[in-house]
């Protein structure tokens, strides 16, 4: 993987002087033991440039060969998630070592970039933007402060006390953030501790520990004891917006009817938008 080492002066010029001489290129490759191809570059450039010492490079030559750029590559390509320092590793096993500034560097020139991950989305998609998205902010462009100020904000999140948690990075290139490699499934339940919590402008409320797995009649115990008091706590007076996303159990009939029973209403919220939702930067 690393670069060979140049020839020395006098065996560049011993297989010129073979080649004037008469000799073919592979007959004078296997007497001096050297590559077919590597005797072929010499004498090329004999043949141009009248002489055999390196020509002057501009800049520092490159510390990893073209054969270990294909492979770093090769790599990326197949997994993007795969970080400096795994690459710096692979190709000290190789032979070759650099720094991971190298390799960024490297990447970089390939047009390569790192990036977090998105989240996936819905097939049908308008650009980089989801059709329902453009919708929602479209038609809400004009809404004024007081009436956000009414809205009463929640979501589920997952606390991983041991494990991965952290925002995962990609290399890829400029307009492939939402080819699958790049992105982030969406997971409905998973492992941790599951919380659920809300807040508005008001103030943030009390965290719920969600023990389990969370189904529709759960849903309905958190909402009865968290919503309608919560609300009161935080002085939302009359008019108040609840908003939360559209899983499966906040869609679900029963709930509909429950929150509806309650006289709640519900903030429409489009699918596959958690970026719209303040309470992810809380």
């Amino acid at each position: 993987m690393a670069k060979t080492k140049d020839l020395s002066r006098d065996v560049r010029d011993k297989i010129v002087d073979l080649h004037k001489a008469g000799m073919g290129y592979k007959t004078i490759a296997n007497q001096l033991g050297e590559k077919l191809t590597t005797v072929g570059v010499i004498i090329r450039k004999w043949k141009k440039h009248k002489m055999t010492v390196s020509l002057p490079r501009s800049g520092a030559p490159c510390k990893i060969s073209p054969r270990g750029v294909s492979m770093i590559m090769r790599t990326v390509r197949n997994q993007p998630r795969t970080t400096l320092e795994d690459i710096v590793n692979d190709l000290k096993a190789a032979g070759t070592t650099v720094t991971k500034q190298t390799i960024g560097n490297r990447l970089r020139r390939e047009g390569l970039k790192s990036c977090i991950k998105v989240p996936q989305g819905p097939p049908a998609q308008e650009n980089t933007m989801y059709s329902p998205v453009l919708k929602f902010v479209t038609e809400r462009l004009n809404d004024s402060e007081e009436k956000w100020v009414k809205v009463l904000w929640s979501d589920e999140t997952k606390i991983k006390v041991f494990g991965i948690n952290s925002t995962r990075r990609v290399w890829r290139r400029r307009n492939a953030a939402y080819d699958p490699k790049n992105t982030i499934p969406t997971v409905k339940h998973g492992g941790g501790n599951m919380l659920w919590g809300y807040f508005s402008a008001k103030g943030t409320g009390q965290l719920h520990r969600i023990k389990g797995t969370m189904d529709r009649a759960m849903y309905h115990q958190i909402l009865g004891e968290n919503l309608l008091p919560s609300a009161g706590a935080l002085k939302m007076g009359c008019g108040w917006v609840f908003q939360h996303d559209n899983d499966p159990k906040h869609k679900a009939k029963a709930t509909k009817e429950w929150l509806k029973m309650k006289h709640i209403k519900v903030l429409e919220w489009p699918s596959q938008s958690p970026d719209l939702n303040p309470i992810e930067n809380l």
